[in-house]
């Protein structure tokens, strides 16, 4: 056994207070919230069963909560006024403060415009 990988191996919790493996070795029954996810489930409230440690070197372990299976709860349908709500807030990252056009894309932070309004003399040179 590696040292890097005994330091993440507690499976009672002695060590680090909740119950604890290396990466990919969690026991089946548990999943973490992406794995939830993918079954279309969620947590539900319920607590944290345990975790998955990944060493990394000259930084701290990567870390991701267990959370039992036979507890979790299926997802939330999505709702119109959500669908909605979501549809209104993309439009809102499409639209260019500027010329108040839908860009079509979202625009990028970085230059808080759409492209044309960012570079019109590259516009006209065509």
């Amino acid at each position: 056994m590696s040292a890097g990988w005994g330091k993440c191996f507690d499976p009672n919790g002695a060590r680090h207070g909740i119950p604890t493996w290396p990466w990919r070795c969690a026991p089946d029954g548990l999943a973490t919230r992406r794995q939830l996810r993918t079954r279309g489930l969620r947590p539900g409230g319920q607590p944290i069963a345990g975790q998955i440690l990944r060493p990394r070197y000259r930084r701290g372990p990567l870390v991701a909560y267990l959370y039992q299976l036979d507890k979790a709860k299926p997802v939330r349908p999505m709702t119109p006024a959500k669908r909605r709500a979501l549809a209104c807030a993309m439009r809102a990252r499409r639209t260019c403060p500027q010329c108040r056009t839908d860009a079509g894309y979202v625009i990028p932070s970085s230059l808080g415009v759409c492209v044309p309004c960012a570079y019109p003399d590259d516009q006209n040179t065509e």
